[in-house]
């Protein structure tokens, strides 16, 4: 399936609608996705964003429409929800498909101690053709892929070789199953919201892994900062369809709102040329102009009318109002410490929170900030120190968990318990600001989704005018539009407010000062997150510069050391030469001695030597040469001691 240019389409949705019944999810829905592009899909909660993943699998069919795929493209899908059925170990589940290598993995390492002691034929052919196997189907590559992502995502990958799957939290459970996901070898990626169990630091890891992925991905997310670095198109369900924008998160917030404009000028031109028609109509329907009248109210009937755009209509209306001032000191630690059984999460903390702050509370997943929390609203005992609220200070805390939501109660009733005098249609009328209208007000809370509990939960806060709010996570389940919503209300807020989120959009827009929970220490950062945004980039820079620094000089040092070992070797080398090279020319030169020695002995051994004319001068004169060589002989043999002393501990 070709596209424009050399880009192969990998997906094409013609004019697709989804209906149930009488309910219309979306219509009328065309947009084609090319290999290597990367779409964040966008919208209010309920609008059709999963059921869209499920019309790309194949899993669903359209009511009207059609979705075409490439022919053998791998199309692989992240849920919210995850199980990793047959999987027994972290790893196995994040491997996939591929944890069988693991399995050969270690029936190679077993092998490889079986065959040390005993290196038998048939053994020694099993433990080849494994390896064979194991490479042939990626051990060396896959393990290592495994590895790599569980580490970005937040886990010990020795660690998870042996760690039981059944020991996840719910958070840890997402992380897995979006490690498992990433694993997967697949030519299109559906993500739905991936972030949503993840911290700052590995939110950068995805965001970095995902920029540089040659696959196609599709990912469902509200992190607006999270979109703005990895999306290069855009699809906005809104209405009951949806839009796509090419370019980035930033294009499609400056397009959204020019479209939303042309389309208030042009309902507002619509309404203007109907009022008056409609005018004219009354003045002349009984009068001398009735032809004309009656025309034009044909006509007028006629007429398509033109929708008022979606605009803000339906989204969450919050805003957080402060019955009382309260104090000016709104928290205080003194040298507070925070344990969990035998765990210490945070030590020694001194700091004080004043009030108008916002404050961003950042830490790794894990790390203790929920449970600072609840130390600070006395829901959970300090070891050593002081945290306290500050006196006339009332507290409206939304829990990550959305506890505060009664689960056995309607919609209504959780309103009527915090506002008993309230008549029904003020409360109707207040869960109305948060998409609940009509019969809606009836539903359990229990049957709610995530999105919708998280609204009456918002709801619920908006009722206890407080003046400091704490926010523990509060953007997890909303959609972008209702995120800018509470963005507008906390920037609004008269009050205090500490904020626990992974949001860096939100974090951005709000806070005033920041605190950082890391290895067991608070740092306080007199400024906003943005800002240290930058200081903490610059640190790693410099941090990064220092460490490259400190690798050059140990690479120079080593090099040196190895520069030296080499001169040693050499010399060493040179002088084992030397010495065996001294050893020979002493060995010749006593074999020389020892023949000359043996030649004078014989001729003065000779009685003829004596019976020649002048033997006994010759005799005496040969005499003194034998004890010259003799002396000679018994230097030779001493260097040739020492030198053959100096080859033995060369070569030692």
């Amino acid at each position: 399936m070709e596209g424009l240019g050399d880009k192969v389409t990998q997906l094409s949705v013609s004019n697709a609608s989804v209906e149930f019944g009488a309910t219309v999810l979306f219509r009328d829905l065309t947009f084609t996705v090319a290999a290597g592009e990367r779409w964040g899909i966008v919208g209010r909660n309920g609008t059709g964003k999963t059921t869209l993943f499920r019309l790309l699998t194949g899993e669903m069919q359209p009511t009207r429409g059609a979705i075409a795929r490439q022919p053998g493209a791998r199309i692989s899908l992240l849920e919210q929800h995850r199980e990793f059925a047959g999987a027994e170990t972290v790893w196995e589940a994040a491997a996939g498909e591929f944890a069988e290598l693991l399995q050969l993995e270690r029936s190679l390492q077993a092998q490889a101690e079986g065959l040390g002691s005993n290196p038998d034929a048939a053994a020694l052919e099993r433990y080849g053709r494994d390896l064979e196997r194991f490479e042939r189907e990626g051990g060396y590559t896959i393990a290592p892929r495994v590895d790599a992502v569980l580490h970005g995502l937040g886990f010990d990958p020795a660690a998870a070789r042996g760690a039981p799957v059944s020991h996840l939290s719910g958070g840890e459970r997402g992380r897995l199953g979006l490690a498992r996901q990433l694993v997967t070898p697949a030519d299109i990626l559906l993500l739905d919201e991936p972030t949503n169990h993840l911290d700052l630091e590995t939110t950068r890891w995805l965001e970095q892994y995902l920029s540089g992925l040659a696959a196609t991905v599709l990912l469902v997310s509200h992190d607006r900062a999270f979109l703005a670095t990895v999306v290069d198109h855009v699809l906005h369900f809104e209405g009951d369809t949806a839009i796509p924008y090419a370019g980035g998160y930033a294009n499609f917030v400056e397009q959204r709102m020019q479209r939303r404009l042309t389309q208030q000028r042009q309902y507002d031109q619509q309404r203007r040329k109907i009022a008056g028609e409609q005018d004219y109509i009354a003045r002349n329907i009984a009068g001398q102009n009735t032809r004309q009248a009656k025309g034009r109210r044909k006509r007028l009937q006629r007429m398509p009318r033109l929708s008022a755009p979606v605009g803000e209509d339906g989204t969450m209306s919050v805003r957080f109002d402060v019955a009382e001032r309260g104090g000016d000191r709104v928290a205080s630690a003194d040298h507070a410490t925070v344990r969990v059984g035998s765990r210490e999460l945070i030590r020694d903390f001194t700091g004080t929170l004043m009030r108008g702050d916002v404050l961003g509370l950042l830490g790794p997943n894990g790390s203790g900030k929920s449970t600072f929390i609840k130390a600070l609203l006395g829901e959970h005992a300090i070891a050593s120190g002081e945290l306290r609220i500050g006196g006339g200070i009332t507290v409206g805390h939304y829990r990550q968990d959305l506890g505060q939501v009664p689960l056995d109660k309607t919609l209504y009733e959780a309103i009527t318990d915090i506002r008993p005098l309230w008549e029904r249609r003020f409360v109707q009328g207040h869960l109305g600001r948060f998409g609940f209208s009509g019969d809606e007000v009836q539903r359990r809370a229990d049957t709610l989704s995530g999105g919708e509990r998280a609204r009456v939960a918002l709801a619920m806060l908006m009722l206890s005018r407080s003046n400091l709010l704490i926010l523990d996570e509060p953007t997890n389940h909303l959609d972008v539009e209702s995120i800018e919503a509470l963005e507008d209300a906390i920037e609004d807020y008269d009050g205090t407010v500490i904020l626990v989120s992974h949001d860096r959009e939100l974090l951005r827009a709000l806070t005033t000062r920041v605190w950082t929970l890391h290895d067991r220490h608070i740092t306080d950062f007199d400024g906003t997150f943005a800002e240290w945004e930058t200081v903490t980039a610059e640190r790693a820079h410099a941090a990064q510069v220092r460490t490259a620094e400190e690798e050059a000089v140990r690479r120079v040092q080593e090099k040196k050391k190895t520069t030296r070992r080499e001169v040693a070797s050499r010399d060493a080398r040179a002088s084992l030469r030397k010495a065996q090279r001294d050893v020979e020319d002493l060995e010749q030169r006593i074999e020389s001695l020892e023949g000359r020695i043996q030649a004078v002995t014989a001729t003065l051994d000779d009685p003829e030597l004596y019976t020649k004319p002048q033997g006994v001068t010759r005799a005496a004169g040969m005499g003194k040469e034998l004890d010259a060589l003799k002396a000679e002989l018994e230097r030779a043999l001493e260097m040739w001691t020492a030198a053959s002393d100096t080859l033995a501990a060369l070569d030692a």
